[in-house]
């Protein structure tokens, strides 16, 4: 199997990409502006590094050419739309997208009101991009995660479905990268999902970190 990771130099990739390696016998293609300068590895047999910007169809035709499984570590719109638009010319199906809780304003409780404070008008360009998606014929899974930390270790989540009010305040990249994993492990999981992604038991009014 070939997983294309796109926006390979971001901060769920920095976890993700070792797991992928440790858990997998994938090959991995790692697409980021100036990915050869910012991204090393000494996995060259199973990693190919590929240069390129998201909002070009032309760089990402290159990069997720031969991929089973796409990998987008943000869900800028107008990138989520030109992947799309590649994905179907080149006929590939799977697009796993890293989101933000909100989108369908389904944050509940007191952790509700603090996110839309914290957040405010920033979830538009998430949920015109969450809108491409379903409006796509892709095997898509949206992560709607809940706010981000880092702790080794830490590979719990917990998955909330659209239409259930979004619970839980906090989430490690680590257990957003297992995640990832699991949905690439199994073809069957999350597809045409948009997902909350918690860590159990965070039924808090804000991320214990604030």
């Amino acid at each position: 199997m070939k997983v294309a990771i796109i926006g390979a130099a971001g901060h769920i990739p920095r976890f993700l990409i070792p797991m992928l390696e440790d858990q997998t016998d994938a090959e991995l293609i790692l697409f980021a502006r100036q990915a050869t300068q910012r991204l090393l590895t000494d996995s060259a047999p199973r990693v190919r590094l590929v240069d390129g910007d998201a909002s070009k169809a032309t760089d990402v035709k290159m990069a997720i050419a031969d991929a089973d499984v796409v990998f987008m570590d943000f869900d800028d719109p107008i990138a989520i739309k030109n992947v799309i638009a590649v994905m179907d010319q080149l006929g590939k199906k799977r697009l796993i997208v890293a989101g933000l809780l909100g989108v369908y304003d389904e944050v509940a409780a007191a952790f509700g009101k603090w996110n839309q404070m914290m957040i405010g008008s920033g979830y538009r360009p998430h949920k015109q991009a969450v809108t491409e998606l379903e409006n796509s014929d892709l095997d898509y899974t949206y992560m709607r995660m809940t706010w981000l930390y880092d702790q080794d270790g830490n590979h719990k989540y917990e998955i909330q479905k659209k239409g259930q009010p979004l619970i839980g305040a906090q989430v490690a990249r680590q257990a957003v990268s297992q995640y990832v994993i699991d949905l690439i492990k199994d073809p069957k999981l999350g597809i045409r999902e948009s997902n909350g992604v918690v860590e159990p038991n965070t039924n808090f009014a804000k991320p214990s970190f604030y």
